[in-house]
């Protein structure tokens, strides 16, 4: 029997349709408190959101540059827990039971919780995909083949470092989409170019059927079209963190997100 396509598949195929590039944003949850967060999650779609990766902060958060770790401590000493994320996901399925919601953070918070406990629970809360940054695919029976069982998408990192001989592994039981690192490094680092993004997406493309998004390095619409033009779609978050950051009010923070969101589907 087939199993039903979870929403990030359903997108990802009603995308394709269309010929439309994705537009994924990052932003952290409970970064700078709970309710801010939340009323960006919820205006991110009708700013022309494809897929949301939502952070689950960390007090470790090894691959992030200053940006999103700095986002992570703010949401932390507000009090954000892994529950808390849980609920602003259910919060957010109230109004919107279409947009795809990737959960991104580390293993240790739902290790802590227990990994069945947990996928029952975001299950449950409407997570439809994880990027579990600090798992290696040699570990998959830990949490992504668990998770793949439950109805949900492992999405992996590709990075530049990772050659022909790496690609298999790492795509064997990736699923949703791959996510294309661009730069090598932690995120917020330097600008991500076309011409260089552009053949490593055909080399992962001739391995995969699916589909290949970019992130790091995309802080602009011009940034954002060009790299959504060599891919499926592009992934934009330390931009849209560092909004948050300065204090600006969600309403400009939303139109920041939609001028990017523009970009990436004029691709």
């Amino acid at each position: 029997m087939t199993r039903p396509m979870t929403r990030i598949e359903a997108k990802f195929a009603q995308l394709h349709e269309s010929g439309k590039k994705a537009f994924v944003t990052y932003i952290m949850a409970g970064d700078p408190d709970v309710e801010t967060s939340l009323e960006v999650m919820r205006g991110l779609p009708d700013a022309g959101v494809d897929v949301i990766e939502l952070g689950l902060p960390f007090t470790d958060p090894m691959a992030d540059g200053p940006t999103i770790q700095l986002a992570g401590q703010r949401a932390l000493d507000g009090g954000m827990t892994l529950e808390k994320t849980l609920d602003m996901a259910r919060a957010f399925r109230e109004g919107d039971n279409e947009t795809p919601i990737v959960l991104m953070g580390y293993y240790n918070p739902i290790y802590s919780r227990g990994v069945d406990t947990f996928l029952k629970d975001a299950t449950e809360a409407g997570i439809d995909g994880l990027i579990i940054v600090d798992l290696p695919p040699e570990e998959d029976s830990e949490l992504c083949i668990p998770a793949q069982e439950a109805g949900m998408n492992f999405i992996r990192l590709a990075t530049p470092t990772t050659d022909d001989k790496r690609l298999p592994k790492v795509l064997q039981n990736t699923s949703g989409f791959v996510y294309y690192v661009s730069i090598t490094g932690i995120t917020g680092a330097a600008a991500a170019q076309a011409t260089d993004v552009a053949p490593e997406v055909a080399r992962i493309k001739a391995s995969t059927d699916l589909p290949v998004i970019v992130g790091f390095g995309i802080r602009t619409p011009e940034s954002s079209k060009e790299i959504a033009a060599v891919a499926d779609g592009c992934v934009v978050g330390s931009a849209i963190v560092s909004e948050i950051a300065a204090g600006k009010p969600v309403s400009e923070v939303l139109e920041f997100v939609k001028g990017l969101a523009d970009g990436a589907h004029s691709a």
